[in-house]
């Protein structure tokens, strides 16, 4: 896919439909200029995309191929079972892979409270969701970030305040690296434009939003914060199995900067992963690939394909912050 640069006056982009439409009585109204994000990554580009799920080297291996062959565009490639489940040496190769090709590599930092003794995540509440409990799980999350950073990664997922918070501090004692970015998880995703500003603040540099929030939703949280956010185009079915390629570029135009997470429904939980589902992880990897084949696909026959950030491009710019203590 050809990387476009930003065009201060793009084409129209064509709705799904049109003109079709339009000459039986039924077009869409005109879009609204004010409905649009005013904002855009460092670089100009207004969406980069990403591969999550990625549970390993072989996984990553896969990714890279059907990426090269079905000429995929990507930024991040994340994983979600933990950076306590891969070894040192699975780690490394992941990150030299991703390096190798400018590719931002995000691990997910744990344990959290799906996958300890606590009791009320298997309630009908939900408990404390995700969150890590307790100091000992704070503790393992710290001990993940540490450890993965390094050996090389740059990108850690979050799915507690608290941790984001602490390792914000860590970044700014120069503890973590200064380039070291932060990905709120989708498992805690803020569905208002006041939570999603406080991840902000916190130390998020980038925040994945539920995959149901409305295009008014967009609209509303891009009044108040210029913080990248991360969107599954399509959701697994633990996140609601939402499938929103239709409306992908509606979404850049009121959500950039934005990152497209090409993820899969009507697919088999993998998480934590092991070799016992070896078949199912590399199958569903070469899948959503292809699923972020089709999404581009879309955004091309719509003229909408535009403003993509150079490969490459990972850091978010300047963000707000809470005071440092």
């Amino acid at each position: 896919m050809t990387v476009a640069s930003p065009d201060p006056s793009p084409s129209p982009v064509r709705r799904p439909g049109e003109p079709a439409l339009g000459a039986l009585g039924l077009g869409a109204p005109a879009a609204d200029p004010a409905d649009a994000s005013p904002h855009a990554f460092p670089d100009g580009g207004t969406w980069r995309t990403e591969v999550p799920s990625v549970e390993g080297p072989e996984a990553l291996a896969v990714v890279l191929k059907e990426s090269a062959r079905l000429d995929v565009p990507v930024h991040r490639i994340s994983q979600g079972s933990g950076i306590w489940m891969l070894t040192d040496a699975e780690i490394t190769e992941m990150a030299d892979g991703c390096a190798a090709r400018g590719i931002e590599l995000c691990l997910f930092t744990g344990p959290r409270g799906s996958w300890d003794t606590g009791a009320s995540y298997r309630t009908d509440s939900g408990g404390a969701g995700l969150r890590a409990r307790g100091h000992d799980g704070l503790a393992g999350c710290v001990e993940d970030a540490l450890r993965a950073s390094a050996l090389g990664v740059k990108c850690l997922l979050v799915a507690d305040e608290g941790v984001l918070r602490t390792l914000h501090r860590l970044r700014e004692r120069g503890v973590l690296p200064a380039d070291t970015t932060f990905k709120v998880s989708a498992l805690i995703g803020p569905v208002n434009p006041a939570s999603f500003e406080v991840y902000e603040r916190l130390g998020a540099d980038s925040v994945n939003v539920p995959s149901d929030l409305t295009l008014a939703h967009f609209t509303e949280i891009r009044r108040v914060s210029a913080a990248p956010m991360d969107l599954y185009i399509e959701a697994p079915d633990d996140l609601g199995g939402y499938v929103r390629m239709y409306e992908t570029a509606e979404l850049i135009r009121r959500g950039a900067p934005l990152y497209l997470k090409f993820g899969l429904s009507r697919a088999p939980g993998i998480y934590p992963y092991g070799a016992h589902l070896r078949t199912v992880a590399l199958d569903t990897a070469r899948e959503r690939v292809r699923r972020g084949r089709l999404a581009l696909d879309l955004l091309a026959r719509h003229g909408a394909d535009g403003n993509m950030s150079p490969l490459g491009s990972r850091l978010p710019g300047p963000l707000r912050r809470f005071p440092a203590e």
